[in-house]
């Protein structure tokens, strides 16, 4: 049991505080009731505690842009004090004894120096230095310099130096790093480091290294703990590792498959889990060169590695970092195997971005490049989707993808691809075309648009006018179907307001639609005859058949349970009855005029036929039985309350 006071021992805990008492309030008061008893309100009002008012209105704080990020070295733990003292050079020692200087000179340089503070331990760093720069050179110059007893202490050294943990990214204002908008910081130890690898370099590079024996300290471990540093902010050090880690792929055999599975865990967690990593860019150019050394035919795991890895790198937010070394994988993947090509192109129209311009002209781009070594053949299984695709891009109020998306008539090769399927591909860029040819508002792109409706034109002109006339038909047609659905819904709203009127509840108001004046309903002709007496003095409700079309399915309730007096509406059982408070209700079946008058207020009525005998748009009807009625009753209820 610890006692209080000695030395080493744990502090004694303090007494707890009582509920409620303030950490940092002093001692209590007398005057304050006792326990148990409720303070008075002049006894809490005078013990509140003051707080000063610093939060600033909204509108006066300034707003300042964060300071650049200063350099930092990422080293948390250098290696305690060690006195180093300068060794000899190579040449001052004999040929026998330079391999044990060459040992000795690793051991000195495995020493890890703090560069936090500059001034601290110069005189270590400079022999630090002096000796990489000594070992170096004697690698470069000298023949027989790696010996067994090397490896170990080498790879030792290498580790010791770099093998580090980086630290998380994040600004001065604690923000997660933006790679697009912060500025990376830099290494301070990179003097040091940079030496460390142009030797390691050097080492794995030289033609005498022996790769059974370097295979025994350069292995699955070693090439996590590198993966792991391409994470690092420092854009000269991913470049050393993305040639390190090339070297050793090509090398190193019995490493490859590792290598390659150890990429793609990097990807996928990037993907799936972080969306940030700063060495996307370097490893897919290592993948590459990779890619083009792949023996055909192709694997089927490296079919895999291109669907599930490469293509789903397309969704990620910062694609911009990485996608001219994305695209050139993917092309790669292409000029391998054709058979490839609507695999990849169908997945690139999945991960099309929907509100990011940027990335969509990043598509753009690389959808070119696939259809530089597309093979005509496997054009045609992917041109439909693709150029329904290009059609919505060349619409986009965005000059830039619209402007982007016309540069595919400058390209030769995809012209003459589109002059071989023009029957399939004009007929479905022509309406964007036509209409960006006169309503976008960028001129430039109204210059691009001629140019490839005139390419068209000279392609095939016969084609082109019956293509042009065929579409002025059916812009012909999808105006007069707008001037019905509007006639349509001028009338319902109309039959609304005369019921409105005759059961005494407000008008509907529909948006974007003007009152109809009430002078206009009081002619005895313009109000439908809803009740009717009865020679033995009691009302009885008739039935006023709704015309109801297919292009009015979007019909708010309120409206539809005032657009009808009964219950008698296309679509509604016969034995449905409204019955007005006080009077007997009944529900004759509608005469032949009713019907008649009916399918001449909606000739696409989904009840009755059009004027050419035939039903239309039955499929787009809608049942009113349950949204109707209920609607209609629960509103005709309030009114008579």
């Amino acid at each position: 049991m610890a006692v209080p006071g000695n030395k080493g021992s744990a502090p004694a805990p303090s007494p707890p505080k009582p509920p409620g008492f303030p950490l940092n309030a002093g001692p209590p008061n007398p005057n304050a009731p006792a326990s148990g008893s409720a303070p008075s309100a002049a006894t809490l009002t005078r013990n509140r505690p003051t707080v000063p008012q610093t939060v600033a209105p909204r509108d006066t704080i300034p707003v300042t842009k964060s300071p650049p990020r200063k350099q930092r070295s990422s080293r948390l733990q250098p290696s305690d004090n060690v006195t180093l003292e300068p060794l000899p050079s190579f040449y001052e020692v004999p040929p026998a004894e330079r391999t044990d200087l060459f040992v000795r000179k690793l051991r000195q340089c495995s020493v890890v120096f703090d560069f936090n503070d500059p001034s601290l331990e110069l005189r270590g760093k400079h022999i630090k230095a002096q000796a990489l720069q000594e070992m170096f050179e004697y690698l470069t110059t000298q023949r027989g310099a790696i010996t067994e007893p090397i490896y170990p202490e080498m790879v030792h050294m290498f580790a010791a130096n770099l093998f580090r943990t980086i630290p998380p990214q994040s600004n001065s204002s604690g923000e997660a790093f933006d790679p697009e908008e912060d500025e990376p910081v830099l290494e301070l130890a990179w003097p040091h480091l940079q030496v460390v690898y142009e030797l390691f370099l050097r080492f794995v590079e030289s033609s005498e290294l022996n790769t059974n024996i370097a295979k025994k300290y350069i292995d699955q471990s070693f090439v996590i703990q590198l993966l792991e540093l391409f994470d690092s902010e420092d854009p000269r050090e991913r470049d050393f590792l993305k040639t390190m880690l090339h070297r050793i792929y090509g090398k190193f055999l019995n490493l490859r498959a590792f290598i390659r599975r150890s990429i793609n865990n990097v990807f996928f967690q990037f993907v799936y889990e972080t969306e940030r990593h700063n060495g996307i860019a370097e490893l897919l150019e290592i993948l590459g060169s990779i890619i083009n050394g792949f023996a055909l035919p192709l694997k089927e795991e490296h079919k895999v590695f291109l669907t599930r890895v490469l293509l789903p790198l397309h969704k990620a937010k910062s694609l911009a970092m990485y996608h001219p070394q994305l695209a050139y994988c993917v092309v790669q993947f292409i000029e391998k195997d054709s058979l490839l090509t609507e695999e990849v192109m169908m997945g690139l129209l999945r991960f099309w971005p929907k509100t990011n311009s940027q990335k969509e002209v990043m598509f753009l781009n690389e959808v070119e490049e696939v259809l530089d070594v597309i093979e005509p053949q496997d054009f045609v299984k992917i041109q439909v989707p693709l150029f329904q695709q290009l059609a919505r891009c060349i619409q986009s109020q965005h000059f830039q993808v619209a402007e982007r998306t016309l540069y595919f008539w400058n390209n030769e090769y995809i012209v003459n691809l589109m002059g071989d399927n023009i029957h399939v591909i004009l007929p479905i860029v022509f309406d964007s075309l036509q209409e960006n040819s006169k309503s976008h508002w960028n001129p430039t792109i109204h210059t691009l648009v001629f140019n490839a409706l005139k390419l068209f034109m000279e392609i095939n002109p016969a084609f082109f006018d019956l293509v042009s006339s065929e579409s002025q038909h059916q812009r012909a047609a999808r105006e007069q179907k707008g001037r019905s659905r509007e006639r349509a819904w001028q009338q319902l709203r109309s039959s609304a307001v005369r019921n409105s009127r005759r059961y005494n509840m407000p008008p509907p108001k529909t948006p974007g639609v003007p009152d109809i004046p009430v002078s206009s309903l009081n002619r005895a002709d313009a109000r439908p005859e809803l009740i009717r007496t009865e020679p033995s003095g009691h009302t009885t409700t008739t039935s006023d058949t709704l015309p109801f079309t297919s292009t009015l399915s979007g019909l708010a309730p309120p409206a539809l349970s005032l657009a009808t007096s009964t219950s008698y509406l296309h679509g509604l059982a016969p034995s449905a009855e409204l019955t007005v408070p006080g009077t007997r209700a009944t529900s004759p079946p509608p005469s032949a005029e009713q019907a008649l008058d009916d399918r001449e207020l909606s000739p696409n009525s989904t009840a009755g036929t059009s004027y050419n005998g035939e039903f239309e748009d039955a499929e787009n009807g809608m049942d009113l039985h349950d949204s109707a009625l209920s609607s209609y009753l629960n509103d005709a209820a309030i009114s008579s309350k």
